[in-house]
């Protein structure tokens, strides 16, 4: 089969999707991509297959996706950037591609970059692999790692493995059209990661600097933020990093503000081992300096019952 004439569909409700559409445009024919957005003026992906004379269509579920895929008849559906399980039925009538940001067997699941980050891992990793039952179980048909730098962030990280992908994905199709079965995964050595929602951002002070550093980097925009709370105020954190050679505080309140920066706006905040300093912040919403909201050495940074109580009028304010 000539590549470019090989039907394509391209599956994809998250933001990798943009990275191998475009990777596909002119080598393949794309008669499709099933990509559910609310404005597709302003959906990046939505934009490219216009402007590539590509149908965008949306499938909320995975039974609206069945019909699609069997109206469209595809030689290939490549899914980059969709949480639901295929049906059996679906993923058996012609060949699924997946594209998963993980060195796999391990990190199968969510969130692996995210989680990646916030363990510590020497690199990321990029698996394309085919779609059978179970969860990221299929043959790899093409991998890669990319190291995790010293402040990368995990926007930074999908920045290179989105390159990655485009350009790995071309050349794992045409593979997969020749007959390549792939290389089958141990499931011995499988690991999985929980999905992640945006309470799971909030801050532990007790833990270590680079623990706590290497979770806001984490979940840097389009992520919530990692957050944490100053009384009853709500603070993302943009931005942080370890503070070098910092004083070392035998008597240490993990949160506690020692130092009010207010030329450069930041503050520093102990942790369980260090100090972190925090050089950007979000208050509803709205971008400020951290010295702007946190103006007393005073203060502890964290989520305490008493700061509620007090805020509520059950105790009073010295209580």
């Amino acid at each position: 089969m000539n590549s470019d004439t090989a039907r394509i569909v391209l599956v994809g409700d998250g933001p990798t999707a943009e990275s191998a559409l475009r990777s596909l445009i002119g080598r393949f024919d794309v008669v499709a991509v099933v990509r559910t957005v609310d404005d597709e003026a302003a959906d990046p992906v939505a934009r490219v297959a216009d402007e590539a004379g590509i149908t965008v269509l949306a499938a909320p579920n995975t039974a609206a996706l069945e019909v699609e895929i069997d109206r469209l008849a595809p030689d290939l559906v490549v899914v980059s950037s969709y949480s639901r399980i295929l049906p059996d039925r679906l993923i058996s009538q012609r060949p699924f591609l997946n594209v998963h940001y993980a060195d796999l067997p391990r990190y199968r699941g969510r969130a692996n970059v995210n989680w990646a980050l916030i363990n510590g891992e020497s690199h990321v990793g990029i698996a394309i692999h085919r779609i059978v039952e179970g969860v990221d179980a299929g043959p790899i048909i093409a991998r890669d790692r990319i190291p995790i730098g010293e402040r990368d962030d995990v926007t930074d990280l999908y920045a290179h493995l989105n390159e990655r992908q485009a350009e790995l994905l071309p050349d794992a199709i045409i593979a997969v059209l020749h007959g390549e079965t792939g290389t089958v995964q141990d499931p011995t050595e499988a690991t999985y990661c929980c999905g992640r929602v945006p309470d799971d951002g909030l801050i532990d002070w007790a833990a270590g600097t680079d623990a706590v550093d290497r979770l806001i980097r984490a979940l840097t925009a389009p992520y919530p933020g990692a957050f944490t709370f100053c009384g009853t105020a709500r603070i993302v954190v943009d931005e942080a990093s370890p503070v070098a050679d910092a004083t070392e505080y035998v008597g240490r309140v993990p949160g506690r503000v020692v130092q009010v920066h207010r030329r450069s706006g930041e503050v520093d905040v102990l942790t369980g081992d260090g100090v972190l300093r925090l050089r950007s912040i979000r208050v509803d919403g709205e971008s400020c300096r951290p010295a702007d909201v946190i103006s007393s050495v005073s203060a502890t940074l964290g989520l305490f019952p008493l700061d509620f109580l007090r805020a509520s009028g059950l105790i009073g304010a010295s209580a």
